[in-house]
């Protein structure tokens, strides 16, 4: 079986085989356009994702993912339900309870927060393009009107508020990220486009009290992305 697909609170999760299980899990949180349905996701519809997710069971990784309520942007629900959905893969697969994630774009606020609920099972954590605060990301997107409209419609849906009280509550927000982090976490950014610019600066901005030093590649460096994750991973499985 290479995997296999089931529903949890009316939300569609996948799980991913390896031929040659090695015991370790990875649950993947997607950016935006995620999804997982009743027979595929958005990793493996994409070329570039469904090559990590090779590298990755190639390895012997166990990989599950969710569709997490689609563009939740970090919101409660979304968290609750990836704890759940890690509940219950431990229960229902031989795995080592301590896991790995793998977080893109939006998924990267889901993440924060599992960080902190569930800090003894996490064993690391590779943020992929993180959007690391709503905050921030709110404000970038000012400087384009229909994004930003857009954005804060889905953000009223995902923590069922008022798009003004909401929009209001997200700017008189401090900082939310504790830094230093409670695991091994590796921050990859691929260069690509004005947004990632933005993004660059972001993290000079998060991290530069600090001896966090996120790996920034080429899009044309985009196929060393599965190495570079199981190297991380991998470093980070001797103690069990």
């Amino acid at each position: 079986m290479e995997n296999r697909n089931f529903q949890m609170d009316t939300q569609w999760n996948i799980i991913h085989y390896p031929e040659k299980p090695t015991g370790f899990g990875i649950l993947i949180i997607g950016d935006e356009r995620h999804f997982v349905d009743d027979s595929k996701c958005f990793w493996t519809q994409n070329e570039g994702k469904l090559a990590i997710i090779d590298e990755l069971k190639e390895k012997g990784y166990t990989i599950f993912s969710s569709n997490l309520y689609g563009r939740n942007w970090g919101s409660e629900n979304a968290v609750e339900l990836a704890e759940r959905l890690y509940q219950h893969v431990i229960r229902s697969e031989i795995l080592n309870n301590k896991i790995h994630i793998l977080a893109e774009g939006m998924g990267a606020l889901v993440a924060l927060k599992l960080m902190e609920k569930m800090k003894h099972t996490i064993r690391s954590v590779v943020l992929l393009n993180p959007i690391l605060s709503l905050k921030s990301h709110l404000e970038q997107e000012k400087e384009h009107k229909f994004f930003y409209k857009k954005l804060l419609g889905e953000l009223a849906l995902a923590y069922q508020m008022d798009q003004k009280v909401l929009e209001n509550t997200i700017i008189s927000m401090k900082e939310s990220i504790i830094y230093p982090f409670e695991c091994p976490v590796k921050i990859i950014h691929v260069l690509s486009g004005g947004r990632a610019y933005n993004q660059t600066k972001l993290y000079q901005q998060l991290f530069s009290k600090t001896e966090m030093n996120p790996t920034f590649i080429l899009p044309e460096k985009k196929q060393q992305l599965g190495k570079i994750m199981i190297r991380f991973f991998n470093s980070h499985e001797s103690v069990l």
